[in-house]
């Protein structure tokens, strides 16, 4: 006879452990864990990515606006997410926020890169920008901004307002999605 806590519709669980429990002592199993090999890419997933760059830069090439916050992270992260050394880069704006040029301007090493506001100002005026939007990637995956991470959006933001030209957003990639800071009040 089963207690009365015991749901019927799950005895058939119980039955095939209560049969072995003898031969296993009444003791706790220990269950086997094996570490899952690690990814391999293959040349498929290469071309892949390859075919999914070009949808993504014919996207952003057509003059349409971009207004969507999602979009511009999903951008920097098929651009810049895959790369095993931080790469600072930015996206140039018109004034009705089309994509003027997209540019890796600083590359790092495995925890950082020095970024000088003073060259992505330059490269603003060259194109005529009126906004950028900025992003670099973590290669920890930890997609978290860091204190170093906030005062150069700081800088940069304060560098490009003395020539009017708007800082959008500031997207920081690594596992999963990227991480904008706008969203986080930190631009």
């Amino acid at each position: 006879r089963l207690p009365a806590a015991v749901n019927p519709r799950f005895i058939f669980l119980a039955v095939p452990f209560a049969a072995h429990s003898a031969t296993l002592g009444n003791r706790p199993m220990k269950i086997k864990t094996e570490t899952p090999a690690p990814y391999a890419a293959t040349a498929d997933d290469d071309a892949i990515i390859a075919q999914a760059c070009a949808i993504i830069d014919k996207r952003f090439s057509t003059g349409e606006a971009l207004t969507d916050p999602a979009a511009a992270g999903a951008y920097f992260k098929v651009k810049i997410g895959g790369s095993p050394r931080e790469v600072f880069a930015v996206l140039f704006l018109d004034t009705r926020h089309r994509m003027l040029a997209f540019d890796e301007l600083f590359f790092g090493t495995i925890d950082g890169a020095e970024v000088h506001p003073r060259e992505v100002v330059r490269r603003a005026l060259e194109l005529n920008a009126a906004a950028i939007i900025i992003g670099h990637n973590h290669p920890s995956g930890v997609p978290d901004p860091s204190a170093a991470d906030r005062a150069v959006t700081q800088r940069l933001k304060q560098s490009l307002a003395l020539v009017e030209v708007r800082l959008l957003d500031h997207f920081i990639c690594g596992s999963g999605a990227p991480v904008s800071m706008a969203s986080r009040g930190m631009v």
